[in-house]
């Protein structure tokens, strides 16, 4: 099922996990093909959590490993961990892992990783806030187009959490009222992992060419339905930011169970 009211995003409810990631494996590639044609550069925010790991298989699987001139894209991270690149909660293990892989992934120059450098911050003893602003630089230094003040990234991939939150801005965020373009945030006490944050501004979700929402499972469908539902307030829930008109949400049956009530 597929449908987009005019100031809505497309919503495409497929039958399983496995489905959403192949789905959501080819709308990357084809979006990052698109830029990469278009401006000879590509820029993507990649997600963290469980949802990117069989996206990242995909790609890396031909035709779309073969699709992308991956010399030519760029990786950003919505948003991370406080914890080093090789944690197991890191948001970059999983991208180091499946879709860098030396012996079956793609090849991505290493300039063209853009994590936040949480690694370095932790051996320095310097703090998230250290971290968050100098991926904020980061991302100023590549003069990317604006929107409104924003960097315009080609692509932004997120995930849903059950209590709404979108990269790792939660419900209630003091991120909605700051200018920066990344910020560090608590460790949230109401949800797991109990770990420090850094996350870009959710702003860029307004200015990107492309949001792709991937969510999958039953314990998404209640908060999908309040996504969806009759009530906008994204201090509530953060991830109506990405209930925009341009944006796409694939969700598979189950959490897709609750749209229509």
């Amino acid at each position: 099922m597929t449908g987009a009211a005019v100031d809505e995003p497309a919503i495409v409810t497929v039958a399983d996990p496995d489905e959403a990631a192949g789905l959501a494996a080819e709308r990357i590639a084809n979006s990052l093909a698109r830029a990469v044609a278009v401006r000879d550069r590509a820029d993507w925010a990649t997600a963290g959590g469980s949802a990117p790991v069989g996206i990242y298989r995909r790609l890396t699987e031909p035709p779309l490993a073969d699709a992308i001139r991956w010399a030519r894209v760029h990786v950003w991270w919505g948003d991370d961990r406080y914890v080093p690149r090789d944690h197991p909660l890191s948001n970059v293990l999983p991208l180091d892992d499946i879709l860098l892989d030396p012996d079956h992934g793609v090849v991505i120059p290493g300039a063209n990783l853009h994590p936040f450098r949480t690694g370095e911050a932790i051996g320095a003893g310097w703090d998230a806030a250290w971290t968050a602003a100098t991926l904020a630089g980061e991302l100023r230094a590549a003069e990317l187009p604006l929107a409104g003040g924003w960097p315009v990234l080609d692509l932004v991939l997120v995930g849903v959490g059950t209590d709404g939150h979108i990269l790792s801005v939660f419900p209630g965020s003091a991120a909605f009222d700051v200018a920066d373009w990344a910020l560090a945030v608590p460790a949230p006490t109401h949800i797991e992992p109990h770990v420090e944050r850094v996350t870009l501004n959710p702003a860029i979700l307004g200015a990107a060419r492309d949001v792709l929402v991937v969510a999958t499972g039953a314990a998404k469908a209640e908060v999908i339905g309040e996504i969806f539902g009759q009530v906008r307030d994204a201090r509530r829930w953060p991830a109506q930011l990405a209930r925009r008109a341009g944006a796409t949400w694939i969700l598979d049956a189950a959490a897709a169970a609750r749209l229509d009530r």
